[in-house]
């Protein structure tokens, strides 16, 4: 039965990741930007899994914040065993005309948090007696794209930094991986009359729990998933 944080866990992938890992039995630790974010989550997770669906709000920008998230939910559930590092926010502009805060924003959430997040949660794996990290990046990790470049440099910075974590806790039986999805329909980009070709946040959370299923000597480091049949130019 997995222990699992979940950051950016109310809404879209992260709350579609922590449905999955619920329904399979586990416990969830969510997080959020507001209390009112995650206790109109934990409405909905409480419903597959009762008192094992637990949140805080935090920033995860914030390293005492993410430090206390780890200790709360190593508290309440007993340990650690998966973290699924998932908040991210996006602020698209040309370089010339991004400010300091936008940049900052994205860079803080998308990077900075999953290095707190997963410096935190180390010791806590590691007593467990290992576990899984994995960071959801983002296909334009590799596909740059016009007034993304706060978010493409964070994306492929986060790609970068888990495949240097997983070399250096891969013998403390913590495995790393990130994974890449495209297009993805969920409340990050707004919902849209013609996203059906996209993927949904269940599809992502599938991925998570194929990782998780993995025997112990297999590691998909990184994975990368995009719709079917990408709508036609």
């Amino acid at each position: 039965m997995h222990r699992a944080i979940v950051t950016g866990g109310t809404r879209g992938i992260g709350l579609a990741v922590a449905q999955a890992i619920l329904t399979a039995g586990g416990q969830v630790m969510v997080t959020g930007r507001s209390p009112k974010s995650v206790h109109e989550a934990l409405a909905v997770l409480s419903v597959a899994g009762g008192d094992r669906a637990a949140g805080l709000p935090v920033d995860v920008r914030d390293s005492a914040a993410v430090n206390g998230l780890v200790a709360e939910t190593v508290r309440r559930f007993g340990g650690l065993d998966v973290v699924v590092n998932n908040a991210g926010v996006a602020a698209f502009a040309n370089v010339e005309a991004m400010s300091d805060a936008d940049w900052n924003l994205v860079i803080d959430t998308n990077l900075t948090g999953p290095f707190f997040v997963s410096r935190a949660a180390i010791p806590a794996l590691r007593t467990s007696g290992g576990g899984w990290i994995i960071n959801i990046a983002s296909l334009a990790a590799r596909n740059a794209f016009v007034r993304g470049g706060a978010y493409c440099a964070s994306k492929a910075a986060l790609v970068s930094f888990s495949e240097t974590l997983m070399q250096e806790v891969r013998y403390d039986n913590i495995r790393v991986s990130v994974v890449l999805p495209g297009s993805v329909s969920t409340e990050f980009t707004g919902p849209r009359k013609d996203d059906d070709w996209k993927l949904t946040g269940d599809d992502v959370a599938e991925v998570v729990m194929d990782l998780l299923r993995h025997p112990p000597r297999s590691l998909p480091s990184r994975v990368e998933i995009r719709p079917s049949q990408p709508k036609k130019a």
